[in-house]
């Protein structure tokens, strides 16, 4: 008798459950659709390329290449039009200055859609977080970007790319070619790992390669999961091989970060080591956030702080690296360029052999060579946010609070109405004379305002 009430009791309970379920599903459900109707109904009035009934434009995109794919439908539609990942997150996709001078000279948040796929990461840090607490960090990190705190690191960048050119002298020597990609990109941590962490000259060491590898990894692994919808939800995605590597490859990241900021506090609490630190030739990144304190006299919490390094070791590695490997082509494209380049370093140098904080200014022919490189090639090529009110564009067309934008740069730096031949590599564009008739929205590498 017992056990045929509990085995009534059981059942019972697993139909509860399963009902419970169903109507979890189905409340999802209703709510993702009632989301489509509003984004599609709020898109109404900009006319798009037509949708898979699944994927939208995802597939399409994979199939072809999503920068020349957007580039096309630019042509096609101007101004704007509607970019779908699967049926249920839809943004506007603008590349037209005034267009992004309408939302990017406001503060709208960054879109949770995408940018949420970070949190695993880099977790709340500079990047994605929004309204007092984002003010809060922006005002305890900015004594980090001052001129004087900076005006140092010229001497570490010059050490790191010595060490790159080294390298690449004996690979030369093979007679072969050989793809500079990862070099840049272990040259590009090298330097940040010294300007974030204090790394001595000794170079990457075991942990770091493995810091490097991981780094690299979620840098591919997020960009598949920003392309591939079904990648979108989180329950699927950590069940996924890629999602997995990537929650392992977090882990590593992770470890790392916890270990240095672990090893410099307790370098903080040895009166010797702080008096050492305290006068190193430069304060690094790291330093100044364990010394950050706002207007209350309170720090950033542990949490905090791994964010905000995470954040820095990912913006600044990925877009550096992206940035300089792009520039590199152009310059061995273009042989013309690359001359006028050296040429204007030599005699800026003279008989000195490394560059030093006041070369910068003068070099005016190559900023104008780095400009059109990232025109070109922008190191972030499309940036997402959520509108906190709603907007209206300059052809009378608007968008509710809510809606989704995604503004793509590489299509926006190749619209023919703001540069003419938009193909050709054309560093005057960026002369002084040019740039002042110029739209300010018109070259947004690293996009734009407050945000």
């Amino acid at each position: 008798m017992g056990s045929l009430m509990f085995s009534l009791s059981l059942s019972r309970l697993v139909l509860w459950a399963s009902g419970f379920i169903l109507v979890l599903v189905f409340l999802k459900l209703a709510h993702l659709l009632l989301r489509r109707q509003k984004l599609a109904r709020a898109m109404d009035s900009f006319p798009g390329p037509p949708t898979h009934w699944l994927f939208g434009h995802a597939l399409e995109i994979q199939q072809t290449g999503s920068l020349d794919k957007v580039v096309s439908w630019a042509h096609q539609f101007p101004y704007a039009h509607p970019l779908w990942f699967g049926q249920f997150i839809g943004f506007l996709n603008i590349y037209e200055p005034d267009y992004a001078k309408a939302v990017y000279s406001r503060g709208d948040p960054k879109a949770s859609d995408v940018y949420d796929f970070f949190l695993q990461w880099i977790g709340r840090g500079l990047l994605v977080l929004e309204g007092p607490k984002w003010f809060q960090h922006r005002k305890l990190l900015t004594p980090g970007f001052h001129y004087d705190v900076l005006k140092p690191y010229v001497a570490v960048f010059a050490e790191s790319t010595c060490a790159m050119l080294d390298k690449w002298e004996k690979k030369a020597c093979e007679d072969k070619s050989f793809d500079i990609f990862c070099d840049v990109g272990h040259m590009a941590l090298d330097t940040l790992m010294k300007c974030t962490f204090g790394k001595g000259n000794s170079g990457l060491g075991h942990r770091d390669n493995t810091y490097y590898r991981a780094v690299s990894d979620l840098t591919l692994l997020m960009q598949q999961r920003l392309e591939s919808f079904q990648y979108h939800n989180d329950f699927i995605y950590w069940l996924t091989p890629h999602g997995r590597r990537f929650l392992r490859a977090c882990q590593v990241a992770h470890d790392h970060t916890d270990q240095v900021i672990r090893e410099r506090k307790a370098a903080l609490q040895n009166e010797k080591e702080r008096e050492k630190i305290q006068k190193k030739r430069h304060l690094d990144f790291l330093d100044i956030l364990l010394g950050a304190l706002d207007e209350n006299g309170s720090k950033l919490s542990d949490a905090d702080l791994r964010a905000e390094v995470d954040t820095f070791m990912f913006e600044g590695h990925d877009t550096t690296t992206s940035g300089i490997s792009w520039f590199l082509y152009c310059m061995a494209l273009y042989p013309e360029h690359q001359n006028r380049c050296r040429e204007e370093i030599c005699e800026i140098l003279g008989d000195r052999d490394t560059i030093q904080w006041d070369d910068l200014g003068k070099m005016t022919y190559l900023t104008m060579c780095i400009k059109e490189s990232f025109r070109l090639y922008p190191p972030v090529p499309q940036v997402y946010r959520q509108l906190s009110k709603p907007v209206t564009f300059v052809d009378g067309r608007s968008l509710p609070e809510g809606s989704l934008i995604s503004l793509h740069i590489y299509a926006l730096h190749r619209n023919g109405t703001v540069w003419p031949d938009p193909e050709v590599f054309d560093p005057l564009r960026f002369s002084p004379e040019n740039v002042a008739g110029r739209h300010p929205f018109a070259f947004m590498p690293f996009s734009a305002g407050p945000r």
